[in-house]
């Protein structure tokens, strides 16, 4: 499910089926790092392959001193694992050129300018604080009309980096032309609880706090560090898992129905669901956890600990499993608990949202077994939706059991980030992150990282291929 809305006033409409090709050039800072090559670059070869982009030129950047032929190579690799290459990948790979740049220097990015043709979308796939230099020293350059900024997360380290960030963007062009990148919102999966929530009857009028007892999103992974450390050491599971991705599907579970799926409505509604959420009681102590994990076997595959990771500082106390209860203080959700959690090298993969719903008033006298609540769960992979009820089992027909209804999401056209490339090459914001609902959610998760830094929550451990923290937060689950 995606929509588009009309490019902001000034700025060339993306290429759409039907239309005219516009020339397009997607600058990419930060070209040799391990995003642009294990993400972004498949994500755009599947977008050519689909049609999109038939005059694209791709230039890509970097600290690294390569020549056009290795970075030809880099991007033909990338595209490779996207699938077979067609006519339209072949030629942006031969066309494509590598520079060597310094993007904090005002000369080299004067110089990446000029190289670009066309509507240029410049994609920072840089660290927050390079992202922030590289913005000021192009506020003082100034920008060609039309130009829309692709920012990867995390966006700024804290809440006041956020804002300094945002205020430089928005100078150099207009919000609507700022793409602030979370993959997460080009899964289509997570676009499409819009379609389960705002299509089907049977769901919506119960999803309020009558009828939930608490919500919970999930992202267990079975990965161990898989040499991310040098970004992974710095940032841990709270901010790189729960501060970005969760918190937007947070805002999709628990916003209003938007009037329209266009960019202002979608994204006016989730940023209420933001700007309403808090932690539990405001007690970071009581409704966090964080832990880390210790050596031990993942499915057979032998993991050292965390703090024996190549590249890691033990002494930074990195968590790589982050849990923490938030409040939702809007007229429907009130008094629900939202118990969001990420961790790496857990002993199940669990990537999914479930709506526990609270027991009916009176289950009449003489039905057994019930001890089960109903469940609709939305998982992220593998893509279906399930639904838990109790029914009449076999044998004595008084007795419950509880049984599982599940169906296959069907796929996207295109991966995450093929998504968020063609929302910006299209000037559609829908699935980038607002300006403001950047900053909320620093503003949520702050409390929870005051607290971590001042030791008030301890740096628990748990066994690689272990369930994690016997404490954990999302455990029991509400009882009948």
């Amino acid at each position: 499910m995606r929509t588009s809305t009309a490019s902001p006033a000034g700025s060339p409409a993306g290429h759409r089926a039907g239309e005219d090709a516009v020339p397009q050039t997607l600058l990419l800072l930060g070209a040799s790092g391990d995003l642009a090559a294990r993400l972004l670059l498949p994500g755009l070869g599947r977008l050519l392959a689909s049609g999109a982009l038939p005059d694209l030129r791709l230039i890509g950047s970097g600290m690294h001193d390569w020549g056009d032929e290795r970075w030809r190579r880099r991007v033909a690799d990338s595209f490779a694992t996207a699938g077979p290459s067609g006519p339209r990948e072949t030629e942006v790979v031969r066309s494509t050129r590598y520079l060597a740049a310094d993007v904090t220097s005002e000369e080299d990015l004067r110089r990446l300018l000029a190289a670009c043709q066309g509507q240029t979308v410049i994609f920072f796939a840089l660290p927050p604080e390079i992202t922030g230099r590289a913005a000021a020293v192009l506020a003082r350059i100034g920008l060609p009309p039309g130009t829309r900024l692709m920012v990867e997360k995390p966006f700024g380290t804290d809440l006041a980096s956020a804002r300094s960030l945002n205020d430089i963007l928005t100078r150099l062009v207009p919000e609507e032309q700022v793409h602030r990148i979370d993959h997460f919102l080009g899964k289509s999966t997570v676009v499409n609880i819009i379609g389960l929530r705002f299509a089907n009857r049977i769901f919506e009028p119960v999803l309020n706090s009558s009828h939930v007892a608490c919500v919970d999103i999930v992202f267990d992974e079975s990965l161990g560090l898989e040499g991310r450390a040098g970004y992974y050491d710095s940032a841990g599971a709270l901010v790189d898992m729960v501060q970005s991705h969760l918190l937007q599907i947070l805002a999709l579970m628990a916003m209003d129905a938007p009037p329209t799926l266009d960019a202002q409505d979608l994204r006016g509604h989730k940023a209420q669901v933001l700007r309403a959420t808090r932690v539990w009681d405001d007690d970071p102590v009581r409704w966090s956890r964080r832990a880390r994990y210790t050596a031990g076997e993942v499915h057979g595959r032998r993991l050292p600990a965390y703090a024996d990771e190549p590249g890691t500082d033990a002494t930074r106390g990195t968590e790589t499993l982050a849990e923490v209860v938030l409040a939702v203080d809007t007229w429907r959700w009130a008094g629900v608990p939202f118990r969001l959690r990420a961790g790496k090298a857990l002993a199940g993969r669990r990537k999914e949202a479930i709506i526990t719903f609270r027991p009916p008033p009176r289950v009449p006298t003489g039905l057994t077994g019930y001890d089960q609540f109903d469940r609709l769960r939305i998982g992220f992979g593998p893509d279906q939706l399930g639904l838990d009820i109790n029914i009449n089992g076999p044998g004595n027909p008084l007795d419950l059991d509880q049984v599982h209804l599940s169906a296959d999401f069907g796929p996207g056209e295109l991966p995450p980030y093929g998504e968020v490339l063609r929302g910006a090459f299209d000037g559609d914001p829908t699935l980038s992150v607002r300006g403001d609902t950047a900053e909320d959610c620093w503003r949520i998760v702050e409390p929870v990282l005051d607290v971590w830094r001042a030791g008030e929550v301890p740096l628990r451990e748990y066994p690689a291929g272990g369930r994690g923290p016997d404490d954990s937060l999302l455990t029991p689950a509400p009882s009948p």
